[in-house]
């Protein structure tokens, strides 16, 4: 079952990366697939409806189980972000209090990995941070604050 989840997950970011105008070549390089399971999965082919009901219910998760789960089945920290990227339309804005005492914990537990050291306090990039709250849970500090961008 994890397979039809990861390839249901990838047929949803296939198609909406192909929405954004990349080519099929970018989209294999970028979910590391070969073009021909991505042409397949674009022309509906190859892949059970199940898988991608599943996928879709996986996507609607909150942001923390969508990055936990995706993570754990992928174990691939740049296909997980690619995946949560593109099958997410929420953006999310994080600030850092000056109450950081740099200890890394952030760093250590983001699975985005969207957070960095920098002088000893962390900054996090705003365009890979997935809204999970990780990091914020983590922080011994609570200098850590995640919004969500409402358009």
């Amino acid at each position: 079952m994890p397979k039809h989840i990861v390839s249901g997950l990838k047929y949803i970011a296939a198609v909406n990366l192909r929405k954004q105008g990349q080519t099929q070549r970018e989209i294999a390089e970028a979910l590391d697939m070969d073009r021909s399971t991505v042409s397949h999965y674009l022309n509906g082919r190859n892949l059970s409806w199940n898988s991608i009901e599943v996928a879709e219910m996986v996507t609607n998760f909150c942001p923390k189980d969508f990055l936990v789960l995706t993570h754990a089945l992928l174990n691939d920290t740049e296909r997980t972000r690619t995946i949560i990227q593109t099958c997410t339309d929420s953006k999310f804005k994080g600030a850092i209090r000056n109450s950081c005492i740099g200890c890394g914990l952030c760093v250590d537990t983001c699975l985005m990995k969207a957070i960095v050291l920098n002088d000893l306090k962390a900054h996090i990039n705003c365009e890979w941070c997935c809204g999970c709250l990780i990091c914020v849970e983590m922080c011994p500090t609570n200098s850590i604050e995640i919004k969500e961008v409402v358009d």
